[in-house]
């Protein structure tokens, strides 16, 4: 029996590369942010500044909290080979498993005095997942995989006067992720048939630190600019691969302890905010997200038998754009709305079925209602569509023998619902 290694590395390595991809990424961490298409560095005027723009909370009276929840549910299709001839491989359509998923998000900030700001803020910055029939033609790209991570972010401010405002915070974050899939084992030297297993891996990591970094700046009653940084995040999972299959290769699949670190990109963020009247209320956001940094993955393993693997990444940096209207429609009611588009980081080389990555357009509806002068209520709704993805010149392999490749084309959407609860003492 020869065993082939590449299938150990093609577990790994692409079942990890997607990680931190854009589609992973959850910058919808408040429901007024949501309603108006996530351009809120200049304008955020709610604890959720916290993450928007850490200067900003010094817009903020006394003491007051904010609490919410966004549930996400994605769509996705392939359609594209079938079975193990690459010659003639048959072409047919799988669709994802439907999932639901509820990062959720709590903040709270401080007046301390005319000067100080202090806050504290809890939100998944990365999450999600996909999930494919354990027998879908895919199933040796990927059949599910899931990460979650969770950020605590201790934040002050000062403001210098009326017009600037500078803010800092620390973002210290845990994260998790589980990765299955099946694995192959090469039973001759020419390959031509093989053995089935499954691989199933687990990992967390723990103390992983970053920074953010902001500023406000009132250039008149009507018109403000924003400027945001969070620093780059460095991920340093460990966990256990454990593997199921015929006992007559069993030892053969991956096994035991291994570790990996992963970087998740810095990203700048410039706003822009503008009341055209008394009542209406605009805004604008750019950001650009570093996500050349994410250039090398490398797992080792504890065991001192199997060979540390290392492997380029190509993301490319990207950037997102957000437009967003709030039109105080009564003293009690805002309605809300917005646009954006997102720019996939991730060439067609290295997009696979474990994140079928595409650029993005999102049209997003809301509103805020305050029941009282202390506690508001906001509700958002944001529909994101990924442009079709068609791709023909994949890295990926898709047969268990390892000379196939996962072209084909993607359709994905998703329907996000968020709500946040504000509360002022």
């Amino acid at each position: 029996m020869k065993i082939s290694g590449f299938f150990f590395s093609l577990f790994l390595l692409i079942g990890t590369q997607s990680l931190f991809a854009g589609g992973f990424q959850i910058n919808e961490q408040s429901a007024r942010a949501v309603a108006m298409g996530g351009a809120f560095t200049a304008i955020a005027n709610d604890p959720s500044a916290i993450y928007y723009n850490s200067a900003a909370i010094t817009r903020l009276d006394g003491f007051q909290a904010l609490i919410g929840t966004t549930m996400i549910v994605p769509s996705s299709s392939f359609r594209g080979p079938y079975g193990n001839s690459v010659s003639s491989p048959t072409i047919a359509q799988s669709d994802m498993n439907k999932q639901v998923f509820f990062p959720s998000h709590a903040y709270a900030t401080y007046k301390l005095n005319d000067s100080w700001f202090v806050g504290l803020g809890f939100n998944t910055p990365f999450g999600l997942g996909t999930k494919w029939d354990p027998n879908w033609r895919g199933r040796f790209v990927t059949v599910d995989i899931e990460l979650k991570t969770f950020s605590f972010n201790p934040t002050v401010a000062y403001k210098i006067n009326d017009m600037f405002s500078l803010g800092a915070g620390l973002q210290y974050n845990l994260g998790t992720v589980t990765i299955d899939r099946a694995a192959g084992i090469a039973l001759s030297s020419s390959m031509p048939a093989f053995g089935e297993g499954a691989v199933h891996l687990e990992g967390k990591t723990n103390s992983a630190i970053g920074f953010t970094v902001g500023g406000l700046a009132n250039l008149t009653k009507d018109f403000t600019l924003g400027v945001s940084y969070r620093s780059e995040v460095k991920y340093d999972f460990t966990g256990t691969a454990v593997s199921t299959g015929p006992s007559s290769f069993l030892s053969a699949l991956p096994h035991g302890n291994i570790a990996a670190t992963l970087k998740s990109p810095a990203q700048l963020v410039i706003g822009a905010g503008y009341r055209v009247a008394d009542r209406l209320l605009l805004s604008a956001d750019f950001q650009y997200v570093w996500w050349s940094s994410y250039d090398t993955l490398k797992i080792t393993f504890d065991d001192g038998i199997q060979k540390p693997i290392a492997k380029p990444r190509s993301y490319q940096n990207a950037y997102i754009a957000h437009l967003g209207a709030e039109y105080q429609y009564t003293s009690k009611l805002a309605l809300r709305g917005g646009l954006l588009y997102d720019q996939s980081p991730v060439e067609d080389e290295y997009v696979d079925a474990s994140l079928p990555e595409s650029n993005r357009l999102g049209f997003s509806l809301g509103f805020g209602y305050q029941f009282t002068d202390n506690l508001g209520l906001d509700l958002a709704w944001l529909f994101l569509r990924f442009a079709e993805r068609t791709v023909n010149t994949s890295k990926v392999t898709y047969t268990p023998t390892g000379n196939g490749y996962f072209n084909g084309t993607y359709n994905s959407s998703a329907n996000l619902v968020s709500l946040s609860l504000s509360y002022k003492f």
